[in-house]
């Protein structure tokens, strides 16, 4: 072998202890029709809301149960803030003792005629 070239060896990957994976699940634009707000229209007809969750899970979870479990809350009823609804949205996912952590934004959408949505995005760890 000639000296001016050393012989490389791949490092070898192991799979990590189960504490130090973690897999990221979303849930991208999941529009849905909700009782929410402080106005009086906005709790006798529902509005269009648009909700986006990130995940990080400690393993790989069926992301279609976070999306499942968002509708189940808008379905509850009322919520007087976006704030209210992000918070327990996040609250139930972390309740799932496989996720870390939750990034939640609500927006409102057809609010303003000049603006796309507004609302809320909050972030919240075990």
């Amino acid at each position: 072998m000639n000296k001016l070239f050393a012989r490389v060896t791949a490092p070898v990957l192991r799979d990590p202890a189960p504490e130090t994976r973690s897999t990221r699940l979303f849930v991208r634009d999941l529009v849905l029709e909700s009782l929410i707000g402080v106005y009086e229209h906005e709790r006798k007809a529902p509005s269009a809301i648009r909700i986006n969750l990130d995940l990080e899970a400690v393993d790989a979870k069926p992301v279609d149960a976070f999306a499942q479990l968002a509708k189940d809350i808008v379905a509850a009823g009322h919520v007087t803030l976006v704030e209210t609804l992000a918070e327990r949205i996040a609250e139930r996912c972390l309740s799932t003792p496989a996720i870390r952590s939750v990034r939640v934004r609500v927006e409102k959408l057809d609010v303003f005629p000049d603006a796309t949505s507004i609302g809320v995005e909050i972030e919240r760890f075990r």
